[in-house]
């Protein structure tokens, strides 16, 4: 390295913030070990976007497939981290390398909190798009959905989970269920093209003259919003179904219904009124309660993280310095923090969902990596060297054997390649094939490297 120290940096994680902090510091001549749960690289690009972006899914392989093949970096697959798993994060930053990067993603589901939410029908989100996407655990798990779904949430991933239900499963109605009105409405404009084509636009208008008082009395026009939302219905992708989608605005779940067999027959869902709160709007309960139809509910409201890794945690995320230190980025937005000891976590870093859950998709975690990776560099460059890769690659390769675990590396993630490509005339809705279990693209990894 041109006048600088070569470190060993560790990266948990390998989706979209993982891959792009692990180039970053691989580019600076640093040694990179990526832990990964999941077999294969990718994460979000892997099992969480939708199955028609295969395309971007596609140029990000080629990148990761690029990067992971450097010299400088090791991969090890099918390796979890967390209280309980394959390594503690006492036993990662024991392993002696200069830093380690959480890129993890936001693995836990937020609490519902509605009475009945444990009946047959009723998902959260990320679940669905696991399914959709064949997530090991996932891809063969029954989503029985009926007739009529109702979504609740109104961002970009109501809309993929819309979608789904509407391109693959056709269904006959969704519902978009959202807490405030349209105005407020959190979707990006060109994803609704790919459901635009099986809008209910006489719904809609009705639904617009339902509630067209309640945003008159917060100053907003109910003919320029339906305008606003109608015009956004161009280039639409072509309707392949007879499903009918459209929304229930000012209204919030109280309750999931169910018949005899806990089965979902419906929400019980409040009116709400809308209340300005500085340049925004809140939803604040009209305490008036009507029932609403449905056969299953799907929640998408967002994510935190997974509380059993072993960082500290509060209120659904990791915990990070709040003392800014007046760099750009500033690192303390990325540094994990010990509130009981009053004292950032040294050399831990957090990037992605794991440092901000749910926030932006692929190209929101990526410039999160980004950015992280140069408050690592600003660390390391002030740090003397820890331990070296080989003697660091030694400890783990020694407790991953006790411990009996079975990590992945490069070599065998290109023999499940050629086995799945293999299978491509297979593939589901997808659009490319894709084993169901762990298990099943071990043993495939196994054969190809025997």
């Amino acid at each position: 390295m041109s006048g600088k120290q070569s470190h060993v940096v560790i990266v948990v994680g390998a989706g979209p913030a993982g891959m792009a902090v692990t180039s970053t510091l691989a580019k600076a001549g640093h040694e990179v070990i990526v832990l990964n749960r999941d077999i294969k690289f990718g994460g979000l690009a892997e099992y969480g976007i939708f199955p028609a972006k295969l395309k971007l899914r596609g140029g990000l392989k080629k990148q990761y497939w690029e990067l992971l093949e450097q010299p400088n970096v090791h991969y090890f697959g099918n390796v979890s981290v967390g209280n309980g798993r394959d390594l503690t994060v006492e036993d990662v930053r024991g392993l002696g390398a200069s830093a380690v990067v959480f890129t993890v993603g936001a693995q836990g589901t937020k609490a519902i909190g509605v009475e009945g939410d444990s009946a047959r029908g009723v998902y959260h989100a990320k679940d669905v798009v696991y399914h959709f996407n064949r997530l090991p655990g996932f891809g063969d798990r029954p989503f029985e959905m009926g007739n009529h779904v109702a979504v609740i949430g109104a961002g970009d991933v109501m809309v993929d989970i819309a979608h789904w239900l509407i391109r693959y499963k056709k269904i006959e109605r969704v519902t978009a269920i959202v807490r405030r009105g349209p105005v407020e409405r959190k979707y990006n404009p060109k994803e609704i093209r790919a459901v635009c084509s099986n809008m209910d636009l006489e719904g809609i208008h009705q639904e617009f003259d339902r509630i067209r008082d309640r945003m008159a009395a917060v100053g907003q026009n109910a003919d320029e919003a339906l305008k606003g939302l109608v015009d956004e219905f161009t280039k639409c992708e072509p309707k392949v179904s007879d499903t009918k989608m459209g929304f229930r605005f000012l209204a919030s779940p109280k309750r999931i219904l169910v018949d005899g067999n806990n089965r979902v027959r419906g929400l019980e869902i409040e009116d709400n009124k809308l209340e300005p709160k500085g340049d925004d709007t809140v939803a604040v309960g009209l305490k008036r309660y009507y029932e609403f139809p449905c056969d299953a509910v799907i929640f998408a409201v967002g994510d935190k993280v997974d509380e059993t890794l072993g960082l500290p945690y509060k209120g659904g995320t990791f915990v990070t310095n709040p003392n800014k230190t007046g760099n750009e980025p500033d690192d303390a937005l990325f540094q994990a923090y010990d509130e009981s000891a009053g004292k950032v976590v040294d050399g831990v870093f957090l990037a992605g969902w794991a440092r901000k859950a749910s926030e932006g998709l692929v190209g929101v975690a990526k410039r999160d990596g980004d950015w992280c990776a140069e408050v690592v560099e600003r660390y390391l460059a002030a740090k003397v060297p820890g331990e070296t890769v080989s003697l660091v690659l030694e400890k783990l390769h020694r407790i991953l054997k006790e411990r009996k675990s079975r990590p992945v590396t490069v070599q065998g993630l290109r023999a499940l390649e050629a086995a799945e490509r293999a299978h491509q005339g297979t593939s589901d809705c997808i659009g490319e094939f894709k084993y169901a279990s762990n298990q099943e693209m071990l043993q495939v990894i196994e054969r190809g490297l025997a």
